[in-house]
């Protein structure tokens, strides 16, 4: 049993609900104070929702970046328990592979950013620069009161973050394979198409909206809101949800209501975004109401300083080399990049997250530790 794999097992007994922490940060700052951390725990959110944040920095004596590894101690529900094959919060080992929930997102990560800082200051106690963990509980939930609170703080400080690495599972087929420097925006939206309420006999009374937003709906589909570039994919458009009528099979609906959501890269804005979509509501001339939710805009991390030690760290340790790729949802990343330059995504392999059985495979756990200790042994020497 290893330091790291020992800690995420501990960690993962403490059902940490969002947004409770169940004392994992608590569990952290211990192991980071003994190393002379300056722990501060950041609580935000109302009493019914409270979350609890860990910032944690530890400034070397000589000159250099800050460094920050950042992540999340909540897990999302378990489920039906009786579909678990062993106890969700009760760490287990089975073929190799530990189990349990947040085992892969993530508290594996977590572990190994933690035991990889303590054998990098036990072998470089006069590092360059500063090591910082920022952790919270908010991540699965709302994410209001977790990361952007934190980061806010800190940028009214005036305290600077270089370069950041997120744990986020980011591989695919094996450890290393995948690293994210970017993730897509999310920008949602509400649309009521509003008609007239009637006898479905007698359409002539009535305004189906359904019938008058199905051109426009048509339209919006086949739209190229934009085409990408090198590091994202174009910008996509779907509609998750559409809700029309009584229930009564005779009856002409008064209203539609469309859900829909565009996953955005750097190429659009929200602004422009909705821009468009109001361009082509307009000229279908539908009556009509929006409502916008910006979950989060796309950042991008070129390639530099951090993509590089990050790939040579994980080619180190694994002789894997890793793609880069900003793909999937969003991440806490999104705040951390409005004050740090360089944000980048990487943990252990995501197949199993936010299911029934989730698990790590148990040598990925030292093998995370060692790339993270490699990555702080070529950022701050």
């Amino acid at each position: 049993m290893t330091a790291a794999l020992h800690l995420a097992e501990a960690l993962i007994a403490r059902p940490s609900t969002t947004p409770d922490d169940a004392g994992c940060q608590a569990l952290v700052a211990t192991r980071l104070a003994a190393l002379g951390f300056e722990c501060e725990t950041i609580e935000s959110g109302p009493d019914d929702f409270r979350v609890v944040n860990l910032w944690a920095r530890r400034r070397g004596p000589r000159p250099g970046p800050c460094f920050v590894f950042a992540g999340h101690t909540d897990v999302v529900p378990t489920g039906p328990l009786a579909q678990w094959t062993s106890d969700p919060f009760t760490p287990t080992h089975r073929d190799g592979k530990l189990y349990g929930r947040g085992a892969a997102d993530m508290k594996s990560s977590i572990a190994a950013m933690v035991v990889a800082a303590e054998e990098f200051v036990a072998a470089h106690p006069a590092h360059a620069g500063t090591i910082g963990f920022l952790l919270t509980s908010d991540e699965e939930g709302p994410a209001l009161d977790g990361t952007v609170k934190v980061v806010d703080l800190l940028a009214a400080r005036g305290e600077r973050l270089d370069m950041c690495v997120v744990g986020e599972p980011t591989c695919v087929d094996t450890l290393g394979d995948m690293v994210k420097n970017g993730r897509r925006g999310s920008l949602s939206g509400r649309l009521r198409v509003v008609g007239i309420q009637g006898h479905i006999a007698y359409p002539q009374l009535a305004r189906n909206p359904v019938h008058q937003f199905a051109p426009a709906l048509a339209e919006l589909a086949a739209v190229e809101w934009d085409r990408g570039n090198d590091y994202f994919p174009p910008t996509s458009w779907q509609v998750s949800n559409i809700h029309a009528g009584t229930g009564a099979g005779n009856v002409i609906p008064g209203e539609v209501v469309v859900d829909f959501n565009f996953r955005f890269c750097t190429e659009s804005t929200p602004d422009t975004l909705k821009a468009r979509v109001a361009d082509v509501l307009d000229r279908h001339g539908l009556e009509y109401t929006i409502d916008w939710t910006l979950g989060g805009e796309p950042f991008l991390t070129p390639v530099g300083t951090l993509t590089e030690a990050l790939g040579a760290a994980i080619h180190d340790e694994t002789g894997v080399v890793a793609a880069l790729s900003t793909t999937g949802g969003t991440s806490d990343g999104r705040f951390i990049a409005k004050h740090c330059p360089q944000v980048m995504e990487f943990g252990p392999c995501n197949a199993s997250i936010h299911k029934i059985d989730e698990h790590v495979a148990a040598a990925d756990v030292e093998r995370l530790k060692n790339i993270y200790r490699r990555l702080l042994e070529k950022l701050l020497p």
